[in-house]
């Protein structure tokens, strides 16, 4: 028999685990919904401060509570803020734990607290802010019903099932969040599974990709005692899909699972094979961040800029620019007798836009600077979650710029993003977009999420009148040139790059 042990996320108490528990008596399991002093109903706080430490506390309390003699395997659930108190209970009681579950939420490292994890960015800053001033007493107000989306995605959940949610939240201590996570790393022993909610924006690919690139700290995620699931909702699964999530529990407890690929094994990763057009081998000239392929043709001559997606890690290697797909890029524009640039950016990470699009300026900046440029001819060229860095240059596009250009755009913030405000919404910025022509590349078999966001931008673009064409991939996944046939994508990318070399020379 499996013991399951699932603690809440922020806001919310055992209530949320009923539907779920019940489906997993009924397959012959035991449940323990823990409730977190200060948080549920059936917990009242009882000192005046609340913080990490004590709903670790309560953990550990339901897992000795469990007869270590019985046989029965003990399995961890966290869901959202609930897997801080999961893994510093883990931590303590390692031989006593047979598997920890990340539902829906990130992968919390030691000394970090869970404010680091609160995808809304601006009431991040905010509660930094007092956690600087020493300020962890008090608490933070759960949110109104049509504020929960700043949480996470509440697709499917019904309406009935977010009044109840509503109704039952509970203000969260501000100490769970400010106070730092301490794990000695014997947790790290314990076998893992990760169940990702799609419609919140993360799936096993894209964690796959995310380790393709080289972060030392997600290799561990390759071990062949972590695996994953997906469920296609949001980050409420067991309010939108309780049976599911129970069968899914029960199938990891099982040590079942889809297990990572380790970095070239078996094959390069994705952005490292090779460009699917012929392109002439031109020397790079690189120049700080930005590497120049310069056609042998006579005076300045436009450009083209392409800009990479992200967040990438800061370590990866090799660094974006250097990437097949994107020289490839570089390269066809330089037989087309442009100047192809590639550039690295700090998009690092989802809070990192800013600095990003300051890197792009800059870079951009360089190139116009170059005598080799025409700086009164240059284009734009953005890639997935690149995309939201088109929003500056729609909002007011400068004279010299004279088209841009998206592959497989992200172009809005995804749910998870937490850019609540953000000035990186590309569907309102493409109003003030003008006579600027704008060449999109759209995936037809792009994941759910971001193809979503592309159609608001194309529905914005055609009500505003904005100079759009479409260059459709129809049978093209997210990052086309290198994941699906060459024979499909070739005429894609002719097609779209002889359209921005017309708006460059004509």
């Amino acid at each position: 028999m499996t013991v399951f042990i699932m603690v809440a996320g922020v806001f919310t108490g055992t209530h949320v685990w009923q539907e779920t528990a019940a489906r997993l008596i009924a397959a012959g399991s035991e449940v323990h919904a823990v409730p977190l002093t200060g948080v549920d109903a059936g917990r009242p706080a009882t000192s005046v401060r609340v913080d990490l430490e004590t709903h670790i506390a309560d953990v550990i309390a339901v897992i000795d509570a469990v007869d270590a003699e019985s046989g029965r395997e003990t399995v961890l659930v966290g869901h959202d803020y609930g897997i801080h108190p999961v893994l510093g209970a883990a931590d303590r009681r390692p031989q006593r734990v047979a598997r920890v579950v990340y539902l829906d939420c990130g992968m919390p490292q030691n000394g970090v607290p869970a404010l680091a994890a609160v995808p809304d960015q601006t009431l991040r800053a905010r509660l930094a802010e007092g956690a600087e001033r020493a300020d962890a007493e008090g608490e933070l107000a759960p949110p109104a019903r049509d504020e929960w989306q700043r949480w996470g995605s509440t697709a499917g959940v019904s309406d009935a099932a977010l009044d109840r949610l509503t109704a039952l939240a509970a203000p969260q201590p501000l100490g769970t969040l400010l106070q730092p996570l301490r794990l000695t790393g014997a947790v790290a022993a314990v076998p893992t599974t990760g169940v990702l909610c799609t419609r919140n924006g993360v799936s096993v690919d894209l964690v796959q990709r995310l380790v393709d690139f080289g972060d030392p700290m997600l290799a561990a995620l390759t071990d062949p005692q972590v695996s994953f699931f997906e469920l296609p909702t949001g980050h409420w699964p067991m309010l939108s899909c309780p049976a599911e999530l129970a069968d899914v529990l029960l199938r990891a407890a099982a040590g079942e699972g889809q297990r990572l690929r380790p970095v070239g094994a078996d094959a390069p990763p994705a952005h490292l094979r090779p460009f699917p057009l012929d392109v002439p081998e031109l020397p790079r000239d690189r120049k700080g961040h930005v590497d120049l392929y310069v056609p042998d043709a006579e005076g300045p001559r436009p450009a083209v800029v392409f800009v990479h997606g992200g967040p990438v890690p800061a370590g990866a290697r090799p660094a974006p620019r250097d990437w097949p797909t994107l020289v490839g890029y570089a390269r066809l524009a330089a037989a087309e007798g442009m100047v192809g640039v590639t550039l690295d950016h700090r998009l690092h990470d989802i809070a990192d836009y800013e600095r990003a699009a300051a890197d792009v300026t800059a870079a951009v900046e360089l190139v116009r600077a170059d005598p080799r440029v025409d700086a009164d001819r240059v284009a734009l060229w953005f890639f997935s979650g690149g995309g939201l860095l088109t929003a500056p240059w729609l909002t007011k596009p400068p004279a010299w710029l004279r088209c841009l250009a998206a592959s497989y755009p992200v172009m809005a913030p995804l749910t998870n993003w937490g850019l609540t405000g953000s000035r990186f919404r590309p569907a309102r910025a493409v109003t003030h977009a003008g006579p600027l022509p704008i060449v999109l590349l759209r995936a037809g078999r792009e994941t759910p999420e971001i193809a979503t966001t592309v159609e608001a931008f194309v529905t914005a673009a055609n009500d505003c009148g904005a100079h759009l064409e479409l260059v459709d991939v129809p049978n093209g996944h997210h990052g086309f040139e290198t994941v699906d046939a060459a024979e499909e994508t070739r005429p894609a990318l002719r097609h779209a790059m002889r359209s921005v070399v017309t708006h460059l020379t004509g």
